[in-house]
This record gives C-alpha cells, sequence and structure tokens, in this order.
C-alpha cells in the first residue's frame, strides 16, 4: 500500500487513527478516546454503548470491562464487534468493524493497577449489567469490596480487556456542501494485507 491510494496519505489506517486521536487529544474537551461500541445479542439484536478505549496497537484497538457484562457476554457468543469514533472539534469520524479476542494476561493486569483505587474496588463491587434494587445495595457491595480485598486489589477474574483486530476501517472527515472525504480500507482476515477505496459520501 502506498499513501498515494490514500486520499489522507496513509500507508496504515491504524496509525493514522492513532495520529488523529493524539490531535484530539488537544481539542476535544472531554474523552478524546470514547467509542461507541457496537454488539449483537444471541437473537442478532444489536446493543451499543459508549466505552474508552484504552489503546492503539499496530494491530488491534483495545478497551477492558466485566467479562459477564450484556457487551462482555455478547462479544463472547459473537466474536465480532464494531464500533465509531467522531471528533466534533476535528470534524472526523472512523468506524472500525473486525474480530475480538481477550486480553486476559500482563497487559490488563498492568492496565488495572493504574486505575484509581475507587475504580479497582469498583470493578469488584459491580455486577454489570445485572439488576441492582438501590444505591445502597452497590455502596454495601464496594464496602465488602474494600473489606476483603484491601488497598492494593488484584484484577478481578471476571474483568480485562478485549482486543478488536480490524478487519475494515472506514475513515470520514468533513467537507463542504456535505460533500465528505470518505474512504473504506478492508482486508480479508487479521494478516491479509489491506485494500483501499474511495467513497461517495
Amino acid at each position: 500500500m502506498t499513501a498515494t491510494d490514500s486520499i489522507f496519505d496513509a500507508t496504515d489506517p491504524i496509525a493514522l487513527i492513532r495520529d488523529w486521536m493524539a490531535e484530539a487529544g488537544r481539542t476535544e474537551p472531554n474523552d478524546p478516546n470514547a467509542i461507541a461500541l457496537a454488539t449483537v445479542d444471541a437473537d442478532g439484536m444489536p446493543n451499543v454503548r459508549v466505552v474508552l478505549l484504552k489503546d492503539i496497537e499496530d494491530g488491534a484497538f483495545v478497551f477492558y470491562t466485566n467479562y459477564d457484562s450484556a457487551k462482555g457476554r455478547e462479544i463472547e457468543g459473537a466474536g465480532k464487534a464494531a464500533f465509531v469514533m467522531h471528533w466534533k472539534t476535528l470534524r472526523r469520524q472512523v468506524r472500525v468493524r473486525g474480530t475480538v479476542t481477550r486480553e486476559d494476561g500482563a497487559a490488563a493486569d498492568a492496565y488495572y493497577r493504574l486505575r484509581p483505587l475507587g475504580s479497582r474496588l469498583g470493578a469488584w463491587a459491580s455486577r454489570q449489567s445485572q439488576p441492582l434494587a438501590d444505591r445502597a445495595t452497590l455502596e454495601a457491595r464496594l464496602e465488602e469490596a474494600r473489606a476483603a480485598q484491601g488497598d492494593d486489589p488484584a484484577r478481578p477474574p471476571f474483568w480485562g480487556g478485549y482486543r478488536i483486530a480490524p478487519l475494515s476501517i472506514e475513515l470520514w472527515q468533513d467537507g463542504e456542501s456535505r460533500l465528505h472525504d470518505r474512504e473504506l480500507w478492508s482486508r480479508d482476515g487479521v494478516d491479509s494485507p489491506w485494500s483501499v477505496k474511495r467513497l461517495f459520501p
């Protein structure tokens, strides 16, 4: 792939997204790493929610969650997910679809240790996506987690990362008169080469 194939002069769409997100970090007022993550349940009904992207690797996008949450169960069932990022200040958008695997090792441990203590204990306390009677129950579970786990809790076995390896990436940039720049990168497998084509806006 050469830069001349891309309207954004890119040779690697993931590297370009990393650059765009770094630029958004200087202009977006809140959470430039927010993504709207889409999954499907066993009946094929879609779900979408906002989560925070925590790492852009050379071949994947990484976020963290409770494996027993609705998103975790749906990812485990389908093995696929999609997300969109939108930066209002830059007038850019990224769409990604791909296969998903767990990050359940050293990288997950390292990220968990970086979180504030309250967030680490909250991961132990929350039965994410399950019914909750009232706020008092959640606060009681947090105190139970604090008593049981102390001031340096280990990462819960039900909490960790997911790595989305993209099979398609769409890059979008706003244009005058809604004549946007829109480009689709696609590949047959995670080890296959990318192809790129421009799309009508």
